[in-house]
């Protein structure tokens, strides 16, 4: 009985830090991915935490005639 030989890992794929933009490997044997490492996680975290992740939007109005659904009665 022959056992089958294991092939061989694909290579890494680098791609760019969300964080500094340096080079980061993306593969299991980077725990931190996608960010290069720990300091980039945390301060992507932080900023999320802080809610600088925002999506800009433009509120009704409160006087507008229909005003914000949310505080109609």
């Amino acid at each position: 009985m022959t056992r089958p030989t294991p092939t061989a890992p694909p290579t890494a794929r680098t791609v760019a830090c969300p964080s500094c933009g340096g080079d980061s490997i993306y593969s299991p044997a980077n725990a931190y991915r996608p960010f290069c490492s720990e300091r980039c996680k945390q301060v992507d975290l932080g900023a999320w935490a802080s809610e600088d992740f925002r999506m800009p939007a433009e509120a009704p109005p409160a006087d507008a005639q229909y005003g914000d659904p949310r505080l109609q009665h």
